[in-house]
Order: structure tokens, then sequence, then C-alpha cells
């Protein structure tokens, strides 16, 4: 279920983490589909909503993975 408090705005979520721009965010949401992003996205009327819980396990799930030290065989 949706809380309306976890919901912002593009301009919001770029105001609040500094290091995306609005413009990244905007991409990230346009390719949504191929990314992943989707299950954090609201669409009401024209406007775009971010669930933010939902974006922060998005943004988590894109942590690079450490890779694994090789071992001599």
């Amino acid at each position: 279920m949706v809380d309306y408090r976890d919901l912002a705005t593009v301009k919001q979520v770029a105001a609040e983490a500094p290091f995306i721009t609005e413009a990244t965010l905007r991409w990230w949401i346009f390719h949504a589909e191929t990314n992943g992003l989707k299950p954090a996205l609201l669409k009401i009327g024209g406007r775009v909503y971010i669930d933010r819980a939902e974006f922060n396990k998005w943004l988590e799930g894109q942590r690079m993975a450490p890779k694994p030290l090789k071992t001599a065989a």
C-alpha cells in the first residue's frame, strides 16, 4: 500500500539527493520498463510521483557487487 507521505515529485527527489540530477532521474523514469524502476513510480494524470521507499529499494539494487577474489589453484 502506498503512503502519500512517501511520494515525491521528480524535482523533490533531485533536490533531496545531490548526487542525482533532475535530468538523470527523468532518464531513469523514461527507461523504467527496462531498468526495473517502474514499481517505484505512480502516474496520476500527467504527473509522475516517486515512492521514496520503493525508489530506495531500487537504488540499493543498483549497488555494484564486489568482484570475487581469484584464488590460486
